[in-house]
């Protein structure tokens, strides 16, 4: 493929949060440089569309994105720990509307319902989506600007591990935006491309994987969430990163342990700076 034909089959031709051009960046994966946007500094993959799509193949599985049985405990926490934070946001209303947004097999689903919210889900990949109806759950069964959904209708909207697959977040953050009640919150979580983890791993770091994460495309900041939240009509009400990861390579224990451990004594410092590789941000839709 020549210079011209592969640079019109990329799937980003200009940041997907500002529409600015794009530049090669430093880091390097499988499909080559990440693209860099100079304004917002948001990072995207140089894939075609092909490779976008066959990655993606990998969450359309009866099981989906459901913990596998030695992770349900520490999910389960996770989980409660994001949702009990947006409900101390929210003021614990009384028989709030939670829409989970790329809810897969349910997972999610089934642990907001036990905390006592009125559920709702909405998920493209089939097989997923039906695991979930089977388990008795309102799941529209495609994507949420096909759903129809009322305008100021929910409480709580999460998009957990959902933005990062996206070509367009805006289209998504604005449609969430529109259904949220007036004071509401959406709360998003991504891999963060400006954590010590990516810093260190570069383009060996697993969240810029295409094809090892089913389809990762475009990577976050605490700078490009911001931005997101500008262009969509919400407001950034509360940024937190986690964890730090300074190896993927396991060839070596007693090396891959001590880079463990060494990571390990950073999440903290990590937090307090936004450097953590996960990171979870409560957005606020402007009203009461």
């Amino acid at each position: 493929m020549d210079s011209h034909a592969e640079h019109a089959a990329r799937i980003f031709h200009r940041c997907p949060i500002c529409h600015t051009a794009l530049s090669p960046s430093r880091i390097v994966v499988a499909e080559g440089p990440l693209l860099e946007c100079p304004n917002c500094g948001q990072l995207v993959s140089g894939c075609n569309t092909d490779q976008y799509h066959a990655a993606l193949q990998m969450w359309n599985t009866a099981h989906g994105t459901s913990p596998q049985p030695r992770a349900v405990r520490r999910y389960r926490e996770v989980v409660t720990r994001r949702l009990r934070k947006a409900e101390q946001l929210l003021g614990h209303r009384a028989g709030m509307k939670l829409l989970d947004v790329g809810c897969s097999s349910g997972a999610l689903l089934a642990i907001a319902k036990d905390m006592g919210f009125e559920v709702r889900g909405v998920e493209p990949a089939r097989e997923a989506a039906q695991t979930a109806i089977r388990a008795g759950f309102q799941v529209h069964e495609g994507y949420l600007s096909d759903a129809r959904y009322s305008d100021d209708q929910f409480d709580i909207i999460t998009l957990f591990e959902i933005v990062e697959h996206l070509r367009d977040p805006i289209e998504l953050v604005a449609e969430c935006a529109r259904i949220l009640k007036p004071g509401g919150i959406l709360v998003v979580n991504t891999p963060n491309a400006h954590s010590w983890s990516a810093e260190t791993l570069g383009g060996q770091w697993e969240g810029f994987s295409l094809f090892g994460l089913g389809g990762h495309i475009s990577f976050f900041s605490p700078r490009s969430m911001g931005e997101l939240a500008r262009r969509s009509g919400l407001a950034v009400e509360w940024i937190e990163t986690r964890n730090v990861r300074l190896t993927e390579d396991k060839s070596s224990p007693v090396k891959y342990r001590a880079l463990k451990i060494l990571g390990q004594l950073l999440a903290y410092p990590a937090r307090i700076a936004t450097k953590g590789h996960d990171l979870l941000v409560y957005f606020r839709k402007p009203g009461k």
